[in-house]
C-alpha cells in the first residue's frame, strides 16, 4: 500500500508539472514498484489515467477549452479501437507487451525532446467552426490509432493526441490540451471496460494509487508555471528512457515479474 501511495504521488506530481505524459509510467510503476501482475496493472493504469484526466479537465471546462465535437469523433473512434487493442493484448505474451510498451515509451521520450511546433491543420476555420470534410478522416484515423494503443498498453495517449490535434487538425494548444483530456477519459473508460474480467483488481491498491496521483497533480500544478517547462520536459524524457530500458531488461531476464 505504501508503494502504491508513493508511486501514485510521484506520477501525479509529474502530471501536474508537465500537463500530461506522466501517466506513461503508471504501468511499469504498478508492475515493478507495487508488484501488480500485468493483467491487473493495465486496467488499474487506465483507471488512474481516466480519473486523473477527468480531474485535470474540470478547470478547462469553465474556460471553454474543449472542442466537444472533435473530442466526440476522436473519442468514439478510439473507444471502439480500445476493445481491439485489449483483444490483441490477451493474445500476446506479457513480455512482448512490455517490450512493445518500452518502445512506445522511447517514442514518447523522443517527442518530448523535440521542439514543439504549432502549424496548420484541417479542422479549424479562420472564422470559427470546423471544416469536417478535411477534419473527419484525420480525426477518425488518429482516434483509432490512439484507442488501439490505449487498449493494448493501458496508456492515455496524451503524448500522441495533442500533436494530432495541433498538427493534423489545427487546434490551438490551449484547446488541444483540454480536448485531449476529454479524449483520454473516453479512451480510458473504454479500455477499462475492455479489460474488465481479465483479472481481479485490487481496488484498495487502485484507489490508493489513484487518490495519490490526483492529490499530487493538483498540488504540483500550482507550481508548474514557476518552473522551467522545457528543462522539466527534457529531464522527464531522460527518465522515460531509463524506465524503458529497465522494463526491457526485466522482461527479458525476469519474466516472472509480469505475473
Amino acid at each position: 500500500m505504501a508503494a502504491a501511495l508513493g508511486l501514485g504521488l510521484v506520477i501525479g506530481i509529474l502530471l501536474g508539472l508537465l500537463g500530461g505524459g506522466g501517466s506513461i509510467l503508471a504501468v511499469p510503476a504498478l508492475v515493478y514498484g507495487v508488484g501488480t501482475p500485468l493483467a491487473v496493472a493495465v486496467p488499474t493504469s487506465l483507471l488512474v489515467v481516466g480519473v486523473s484526466s477527468a480531474t485535470a479537465v474540470l478547470p478547462r471546462l469553465r474556460q471553454g477549452q474543449v472542442a466537444w465535437r472533435i473530442a466526440g469523433v476522436f473519442g468514439a473512434a478510439g473507444a471502439g479501437a480500445a476493445f481491439a487493442g485489449a483483444a490483441v493484448n490477451r493474445l500476446l505474451d506479457p513480455r512482448v507487451v512490455l517490450i512493445g510498451f518500452a518502445a512506445l515509451m522511447v517514442a514518447a521520450g523522443v517527442r518530448m525532446l523535440r521542439e514543439q511546433t504549432a502549424v496548420g491543420g484541417d479542422c479549424a476555420l479562420p472564422g470559427g467552426g470546423v471544416n469536417w470534410r478535411g477534419c473527419l478522416p484525420k480525426a477518425i484515423g488518429s482516434g483509432v490509432v490512439v484507442g488501439f494503443l490505449t487498449g493494448l498498453f493501458g496508456v492515455g495517449g496524451g503524448f500522441l493526441i495533442i500533436p494530432a490535434l495541433v498538427l493534423l487538425l489545427g487546434l490551438e494548444m490551449t484547446v488541444a490540451v483540454g480536448t485531449s483530456l476529454v479524449i483520454i477519459v473516453i479512451n480510458s473508460v473504454a479500455g477499462f471496460a475492455a479489460h474488465a474480467g481479465d483479472a481481479a483488481l485490487d481496488y484498495r491498491i487502485a484507489a490508493a494509487f489513484t487518490l495519490a496521483a490526483v492529490v499530487g497533480s493538483l498540488a504540483s500544478a500550482k507550481f508548474a508555471s514557476r518552473l522551467p517547462a522545457e528543462r522539466l520536459r527534457r529531464w522527464f524524457a531522460y527518465l522515460v528512457f531509463a524506465v524503458a530500458a529497465f522494463v526491457v531488461v526485466q522482461a527479458l531476464v525476469n519474466p516472472s515479474a509480469t505475473g
